[in-house]
């Protein structure tokens, strides 16, 4: 890829819903100045519409079964990095509420819409970084739930969400006008490219790498990969979705639905395997604590 396409939000932004393009033009809209199928969604009142509908009732699924999980996650006194886990699905509700309003096309000011954006590019970054840590979790390291365990996760977090979160407002919102340069080449920031496209994908493969090592040679075991196995695919079928299939879909519904609708659902199932993984190889009855191997 060429120094001049790294940092290029044109082509996604033209063929896919992303929170991150609301903050690059001047527009603030999830429209752009892109030329793309348009989400046309529910006509309402005063020309306005909402759109994208079916990803907006996902991410309420989203919310409600993630809360499921963190009270699921409650009963199992025992399991390795149970509080842990608990953040990450935390993580995971704050992403899926900002998705109402940063994918779904409700009738927002740009003030707003740009507001969400930044948190919800913030959390994507933490969620994923908490993700990635609950595999380290997993080789006890550090005893996990405990003030060291959860503080340095949720700090270093917290740090992660900050930064971001800071670059996309002031991206948006031209503070300092340091990002202004993604105006002057429209959709291109380098900054934000590297932060919302690669980072995340970074931190995701990390955590499945690393989780496959603790089961395939910590505990010697093969049941549990086929949960593993079988998010890293609903993973990568969401993202398929958002970036191949996404403008097809458009096309061919009239604007009635995208790819982001099925990158939320994928998204879901993807963290709903991944709870399921977690708590197969958080059993009572594996025949050695995880820690006392070198």
């Amino acid at each position: 890829m060429g120094s001049t396409q790294y940092g290029n939000f044109e082509a996604f932004c033209r063929d896919s819903t992303l929170p991150v393009c609301n903050v690059l033009s001047d527009s603030h809209s999830q429209d752009g100045p892109w030329q793309g199928c348009k989400l046309v969604g529910i006509p309402l009142s005063g020309g306005r519409n909402l759109g994208n509908l079916g990803s907006i009732l996902l991410s309420g699924i989203a919310i409600a079964v993630a809360t499921l999980l963190v009270l699921r996650s409650e009963r199992k006194k025992a399991a390795v990095g149970r509080r842990e886990m608990q953040v990450f699905l935390a993580s995971y509700i704050v992403v899926s509420i900002c998705e109402i309003f940063t994918i779904g096309e409700f009738p927002l000011s740009s003030t707003v819409r740009v507001a969400f954006t930044g948190i919800h590019i913030g959390f994507i970054i933490a969620s994923t970084w908490i993700l990635m840590l609950n595999a380290v979790v997993g080789y006890q390291i550090i005893d996990d739930g405990t003030p060291a365990s959860l503080g340095l996760l949720i700090v270093s977090a917290v740090i992660l969400l900050i930064g971001v979160g800071y670059i996309t407002l002031d991206t948006g919102f031209k503070w300092t006008g340091y990002w202004n340069d993604s105006y002057a080449t429209p959709n291109r920031n380098v900054a934000l490219y590297t932060l919302y496209q690669v980072v995340p994908l970074v931190f995701v493969v990390a955590f499945f790498v690393l989780e496959s090592i603790l089961v395939l040679q910590v505990l010697g075991e093969r049941r549990p990969m086929l949960y593993l196995g079988g998010a890293a695919l609903l993973f990568a079928l969401g993202q398929i979705f958002t970036y191949v299939v996404s403008p097809y879909i458009c096309n061919g519904t009239t604007g009635k639905i995208d790819g982001s609708m099925f990158e939320t659902l994928f998204n879901l199932l993807a963290v709903v395997t991944v709870w399921f993984f977690w708590s197969s190889i958080t059993e009572d009855d594996w025949p050695m604590p995880v820690g006392t191997y070198p």
